[in-house]
C-alpha cells in the first residue's frame, strides 16, 4: 500500500507534535516553517539532526493533559526531565499580601500529575530532534492552494512554497522537479522547485495540517468568511532572566488592570510574564523593559528586581487575541486545523500549547494510514471543537477578571478570592477541572513510571 503523505504548515509546538505523531502512525511527513532557523545538535535519543524554528517565545506551561498526550509519543520522560516541577505557587496582591497558595501535590491528587513549566525553545528542539532526517524545512513560506477532496478518486491537497523564501539546504528532501515522489514523501512539481530564486514550488499531499498560528493563512483559505481573532482587552509581556541570587517562589500577582507572573525554570532561570488592560497595537516610546518598570516597578519583590535584570531587547510584547466565534469545523477537504490557527485563547489557563498538543495527538490517532480520511477528519472536528471552545470561553472569563481597574472592584475581587481559598484550598486548580484531567487513547505514564518525577504515584498502566 502506498505510504500516505502529510504536509504540516507551521513548525511551532502544535505543528511539530502533529508531524511527530503522524510519523509514528506511518505517514510520510513534511513540516514547512516560514521562519529560518539554525540546525541544532540532536536531542538525546533523536532520529535526526533537524532544523528548528527560530521563534522560541519564553516559557510554556505543560499541564497533565499535555504531558499524557506526549506520553503517547514516548516523550513524556524527556519533557519531565527538562521541565520544572513547581513545588508551590501563590496568588498575591501588588503589596505582597498572599491570597491563596497551592502546590503540585494537590495537582497530582486532582489531575494525576503535576503542572510543569519548560522553556519553549527547548521543547521545540526536543520535538524537532525526534523527526526524521529532512522532515523539517525552515524558511519555507507555504500557501494552501487547494484543500483537496478526500475519498476514493478525490484530488490531493496542494501547497505552494514561495520562491523568495530563504530555505534550509542540504536535507530538504522535496527537490524533485518532474512530479516524482521526493524523499520527504511529498510530490514536488514546477520548474526550479526547491531552488532559491527559482519558480514557486508546489507540493501535493493526502493531508495538510494548518498549524500556522493565530494569524493563520490556512484558516483564511478554508474558511474565508470566518471572523478573525479579536483583541481580548489586554496585552502581554514575557521574558526570561538568569537565576537570581535569592530563589523565589512561583507566584501570580493581581493588581488593578493587570497581573504579574513569576515562574522558576529547571536551571534556576526565571520566566516572567505580565498583562495589562491597554489599547491594542501599543509600543513603548523607549523600550518594553522601561514600560514594565513604569507599570510594575512598585510591586512586591522580586518583581522590580526581575524587571531590572531583563535585557530590554529580549522582552516580548504581544496583544492577546481570542477566538471571535467557533469555526464551522476543524477541517475542510483534506485540511485539518489545530492550535491557535483554529482556537486561539487567552493565556489565563496556560492551555494554549496544551490544547495544540492534544489536537495533534488526537488527529494522528484518528488518521490511521488505512483510515477513511473524510470520516477521520469529521471525527476530529466532533471531538475537538466543543472541548477547545469550552477552554477558550473559560480562559476568556478569567482574563476579563484580570482587567478590573477600579479600587472597589479590585478590593471585592481580593476578598472573594481569599475567602474562596480558605474554603477551597485548591482554588487555583479548580479552573482546570475537566481540562487537565483529560486522557488520550492509548497507554500513558503521567501518573508515574520508574525513574520519573512522578514515580511515587500509582501507575495508570503497566
Amino acid at each position: 500500500m502506498r505510504q500516505r503523505t502529510a504536509i504540516v504548515i507551521g513548525g511551532g509546538i502544535g505543528g511539530l507534535t502533529a508531524a511527530l505523531a503522524l510519523d509514528r502512525r506511518g505517514w510520510s511527513v513534511t513540516v514547512l516553517e516560514r521562519t529560518a532557523g539554525p540546525v541544532p545538535a540532536s536531542a538525546p535519543g533523536s532520529r535526526a539532526q533537524s532544523a528548528r524554528p527560530a521563534r522560541s517565545g519564553a516559557g510554556i506551561g505543560l499541564a497533565p493533559n499535555a504531558q499524557r498526550a506526549l506520553d503517547t509519543l514516548g516523550l513524556g520522560d524527556a519533557v519531565r526531565a527538562m521541565a520544572a516541577w513547581q513545588g508551590a505557587g501563590e496568588l498575591r496582591l501588588p503589596g505582597g499580601r498572599r491570597l491563596a497558595r497551592t502546590d503540585n501535590a494537590a495537582a497530582v491528587r486532582r489531575f494525576g500529575g503535576p503542572v510543569m513549566v519548560a522553556h519553549r525553545a527547548e521543547l521545540l528542539a526536543l520535538l524537532a530532534g525526534r523527526l526524521p532526517d529532512g522532515a523539517l524545512r525552515t524558511g519555507a513560506a507555504a500557501e494552501l492552494v487547494d484543500p483537496g477532496e478526500p475519498g476514493p478518486g478525490g484530488r490531493p491537497a496542494r501547497v505552494r512554497i514561495a520562491a523568495a523564501a530563504d530555505r534550509a539546504t542540504g536535507t530538504d528532501g522535496a527537490t524533485a522537479t518532474d512530479g516524482t515522489r521526493a524523499t520527504d514523501g511529498a510530490t514536488a512539481t514546477g520548474e526550479g522547485a526547491g531552488v532559491p530564486g527559482g519558480a514557486d514550488e508546489e507540493l501535493t499531499a493526502d493531508l495538510v495540517v494548518g498549524a500556522d498560528g493565530i494569524h493563520s493563512a490556512v484558516r483564511r483559505a478554508v474558511f474565508p468568511g470566518h471572523p478573525e481573532p479579536r483583541y481580548a482587552g489586554f496585552t502581554a509581556w514575557r521574558f526570561v532572566v538568569p537565576a537570581p541570587e535569592r530563589p523565589c517562589t512561583a507566584h501570580e500577582t493581581w493588581g488593578p488592570g493587570g497581573l504579574w507572573g513569576t515562574v522558576p525554570l529547571p536551571d534556576g532561570r526565571i520566566y516572567a510574564y505580565a498583562t495589562a488592560a491597554v489599547p491594542p497595537g501599543g509600543r513603548a516610546a523607549d523600550d518594553e523593559r522601561a514600560e514594565l518598570l513604569r507599570r510594575f516597578g512598585t510591586w512586591h519583590r522580586p518583581v522590580p528586581d526581575l524587571i531590572a535584570a531583563a535585557d530590554p531587547a529580549a522582552v516580548l510584547r504581544n496583544d492577546v487575541r481570542t477566538a471571535a466565534a467557533p469555526p464551522p469545523a476543524f477541517h475542510r477537504g483534506r485540511v485539518a486545523l489545530l492550535g491557535d490557527a483554529v482556537h486561539p485563547m487567552t493565556p489565563n489557563l496556560g492551555q494554549g500549547g496544551c490544547q495544540a498538543i492534544e489536537d495533534a495527538v488526537v488527529l494522528a490517532q484518528l488518521a490511521a494510514p488505512d483510515a477513511d480520511l473524510a470520516a477521520a477528519l469529521a471525527e476530529f472536528t466532533r471531538q475537538r471543537l466543543p472541548r477547545t471552545m469550552d477552554v477558550v470561553r473559560r480562559a476568556e472569563r478569567i482574563g476579563r477578571l484580570t482587567t478590573w481597574r477600579s479600587r472597589p472592584a479590585c478590593a471585592l475581587r481580593a476578598v472573594l478570592m481569599a475567602a474562596t481559598a480558605r474554603l477551597t484550598p485548591d482554588l487555583a486548580l479548580r479552573a482546570l477541572d475537566g481540562i487537565a484531567d483529560w486522557r488520550p487513547e492509548g497507554p500513558t505514564y503521567a501518573a508515574g513510571t520508574r525513574g520519573t518525577r512522578t514515580a511515587a504515584q500509582p501507575k495508570e498502566h503497566e
